[in-house]
């Protein structure tokens, strides 16, 4: 796991999590001086913690730098396939097109020593099995049968109580209700 690093960042990016049916949610990106970003239907629903606000704890909580959110507030990331507000179809394959590049070398930059979002997967993943343990479920099929490092429990550990609040305010949002994050707090705005 590569060492932790403070983040630099623009300020005043805004991200939220919107329930946006039954079982569907939606991510908003809104990175200072650039047109909001938004992923709906974002992958990974679950009523208690959504794959994305997942990350996004991670992220934040753990001051990663270079993985999405972190790339998104200083101007280097979008959310993928994210449709800025009125786009129309081709632009948004021109939009879809322009990431993948954009994409690719931020990977080749990775391969350069900092493979946060590596890191990031492998947190989201501990953390999310970790919560799932405090609530008594079993090791679901996808999760990888090895325990964590003692490094990565210890920074479970840390994303841990942020999961915990969040969870239980996204358990009892109901459909168009949202939680706004000011990047990179683990705490909402509201």
């Amino acid at each position: 796991m590569t060492r932790l690093r403070r983040p630099f960042y623009r300020r005043g990016m805004d991200v939220t999590f919107q329930r946006t049916g039954e079982r569907r949610y939606a991510v908003i990106a809104e990175p200072p001086g650039r047109p909001a970003q938004r992923m709906d239907p974002a992958p990974g629903y679950d009523e208690h913690i959504p794959h994305d606000a997942v990350h996004y704890l991670v992220e934040a909580e753990l001051g990663l730098t270079w993985d999405l959110y972190g790339r998104i507030a200083r101007g280097g990331g979008e959310l993928p396939t994210a449709v800025s507000d009125g786009q129309d179809h081709r632009a948004h394959r021109r939009a879809v097109r322009r990431q993948k590049r954009k994409q690719a070398s931020l990977r080749t930059l990775d391969h350069t020593g900092r493979d946060e979002m590596g890191v990031s997967e492998e947190l989201a993943t501990a953390v999310d099995l970790a919560w799932r343990r405090t609530r008594g479920a079993h090791r679901p099929d996808w999760a990888p049968p090895r325990p964590p490092d003692p490094e990565i429990e210890a920074a479970v550990r840390r994303v841990l109580p942020a999961l915990e609040a969040f969870a239980g305010r996204w358990h009892d949002l109901p459909v168009g209700g949202s939680i706004t994050f000011a990047w990179p707090s683990s705490t909402p705005k509201d």
